[in-house]
């Protein structure tokens, strides 16, 4: 990649992280927001889902709607919007006004991830764009690792509003870095909006959506009681597990530089792999968590993983339609998203159901039919020569 080509990515990694970290950030200053707007905990909790709920909900209709315009308009536009909505948080002491501050970024989140992907992968080779589309993962694991505890330090030494200040500078910087080093980037073969809504057409769309959303739910399903798996099964102190989330989302970034190597090298063997690896750590993790080394080792093992779905899920979309990037990409958001709900969901009713313990089964069943619609797809559409290879 050229120098230019190199900042381009790294700007857009910044962006994606400052937007992700507005996304996720908050979960780590939830009591204090309802501490200070005199709100209940699980009122505070609506700033997060209804967040995830306008992503997953505009994440094919926002890209589609501005897939026709200057992309370096729309960072500054997106970029520009959570910056003012960042600065509202910060002042409001209405707890609607600061829903709403997050509500409306939210519907523009998609436009930006979406771009971000597309215009790094087309700023490198076809052969080299799983590698630049993993410097955006970067980001985005950065995001939703590093701003939890960040924005809960902040709280804790300072203020509150100082952690919300810390979302509004880490997204003006992005907004700066892109006013100033991003060229103009105009889109040189608009498609219409029916072209791009064809690839719902096609049945490898589906087949990979489907995909997305399992290999989604395998992986959250069973990391969102992370915490409770490891208090409840591992019997951890509550530094210990700490330090384990630590570890694993430090690992998430491990994982989406690997997995760009992989997929540039063999994409289709990397992705038929990838739930038999995941599901083998979910098989030893249901025997041995109760036990604290192997329990240590497996969440780094599992962390890696974890930032490899990200980069593996995103190929798996674009590439069954790659003449419809932009809309590809928003679909893929959705279907992330739609797979972290779904998941959660179904793990939270196996530990009411059962114990935490078979929470790691909602991983398992996952990644079992995911296989299923893998190979599906590579039998129906994959020459054979390029699978044997």
């Amino acid at each position: 990649m050229t120098k230019r080509n190199n900042l381009l990515i790294f700007i857009l990694a910044i962006g994606v992280f400052g937007i992700l970290n507005t996304e996720m950030g908050v979960i780590g200053i939830l009591p204090a927001i309802a501490e200070h707007f005199h709100v209940s905990i699980t009122k505070a909790g609506w700033l997060v889902s209804f967040f995830a709920i306008v992503v997953a909900v505009s994440g094919p209709t926002m890209p589609l709607l501005f897939s026709g315009i200057n992309r370096k308009k729309i960072m500054l536009i997106v970029l520009g919007i959570f910056v003012l909505g960042n600065i509202v948080s910060i002042f409001t002491t209405n707890f609607t006004i600061l829903l709403l501050a997050r509500i409306i970024p939210a519907f523009f989140h998609p436009i930006y991830c979406s771009l971000a992907f597309t215009v790094a992968a087309a700023s490198v080779s076809k052969e080299e764009a799983p590698k630049a589309v993993s410097k955006i993962f970067i980001g985005v694991s950065a995001g939703m690792v590093i701003g939890v505890p960040v924005a809960s330090f902040i709280d804790n030494a300072v203020s509150l509003q100082m952690a919300m200040v810390f979302f509004a500078v880490v997204n003006t910087i992005a907004f700066i870095a892109t006013l100033l080093f991003v060229p103009s980037i105009p889109v040189e073969e608009r498609l219409s909006y029916g072209a791009q809504l064809s690839v719902l057409k096609k049945s490898i769309t589906w087949l990979s959506v489907v995909t997305v959303v399992l290999l989604n739910s395998a992986v959250f399903g069973v990391y969102s009681y992370l915490a409770e798996y490891l208090k409840t099964v591992t019997n951890m102190s509550p530094n210990a597990i700490s330090l384990l989330l630590f570890i694993y989302g430090g690992a998430n970034i491990i994982g989406n530089v690997v997995a760009g190597k992989l997929l540039t090298k063999n994409a289709n063997k990397s992705v038929l792999a990838y739930p038999l690896v995941l599901g083998a750590v979910y098989l030893i993790l249901f025997f041995t968590g109760h036990l604290t080394v192997p329990m240590a080792i497996l969440t780094l093992i599992w962390g890696i993983l974890a930032g490899m779905g990200g980069n593996i899920t995103q190929y798996w979309i674009m590439s069954a339609a790659p003449e419809a990037p932009d809309f590809a990409n928003g679909l893929f958001l959705t279907s992330a998203n739609l797979g972290t709900t779904l998941g959660t969901a179904i793990g939270g009713l196996f530990i009411s159901q059962m114990d935490t313990q078979y929470v790691v089964l909602v991983g398992i069943y996952s990644l079992f039919l995911s296989l299923v619609t893998i190979i599906l797809r590579n039998y129906l559409f994959t020459p054979k020569q390029q699978l044997s290879e």
